[in-house]
């Protein structure tokens, strides 16, 4: 589908690595993919995670408005605003935490991190349990659903909020669906389905 190249195999992480070392290696293998990766492919993603029934089944999703480096989220948001989705974005405050507001397209500069944030009005940070289906940024994921994020914490407070019933899907870059466990920790919430370009993986802590 794509000719993006995956994550070589020497800079695939290994279990000795600690998550500041796999954090590091994996960032630079998105730096190099982004010299590389061909045209937009915001297109194809977005045709992807619309394939999952969940998805086209879901009442309330959360999403998030991708950074350069990551999976391009743009036109996804963009499909379902014309389409009259209900659709949560991030506002990330000053503790790292995440409020979350609904995405109506008016997306401003974020107040802590560089990543643009929905203007509607706060609907707390215990809104992310209204979505049915939550999309997640991510690093890597291993076969176990074990997701490795930015380091920051937000998402780890965020997915401990989430319905038991809400499907977890992380968007990754061909190649970071890794066969290696990665580290994980008491607080870590496995996701249930990786999305890439190429297609979607259900992991084995999927109920579908």
């Amino acid at each position: 589908m794509t000719n993006i190249p995956p994550i070589s195999e020497e800079d695939r992480p290994g279990t000795a690595q600690s998550k500041p070392e796999l954090r590091q290696r994996l960032r630079s293998a998105r730096r190099t993919r982004e010299i590389t990766a061909p045209g937009p492919l915001g297109d194809l993603l977005a045709s992807v995670v619309d394939t999952l029934p969940e998805v086209r089944a879901a009442g309330t999703l959360a999403a998030f408005v991708s950074r350069p480096d990551e999976p391009a989220t743009d036109v996804l948001l963009t499909r379902w605003r014309a389409h009259g989705r209900r659709v949560l974005l991030p506002v990330v405050l000053a503790d790292l935490d995440l409020d979350w507001a609904l995405d109506d397209g008016d997306l401003r500069p974020g107040g802590v991190v560089r990543v643009p944030e929905p203007g509607g009005a706060r609907l707390g940070v215990d809104a992310i349990a209204r979505a049915d289906v939550v999309l997640v940024p991510a690093l890597a994921v291993d076969r176990r659903g074990v997701r490795l994020g930015q380091g920051g914490g937000s998402y780890d407070r965020a997915l401990a909020r989430v319905r038991p019933d809400a499907l977890l899907v992380a968007l990754l870059h061909p190649g970071e669906l890794l066969e290696q466990p990665l580290p994980a920790e008491a607080h870590d919430h496995p996701v249930h389905v990786v999305a890439t370009v190429e297609g979607v993986v259900r992991l084995a802590t999927s109920a579908g």
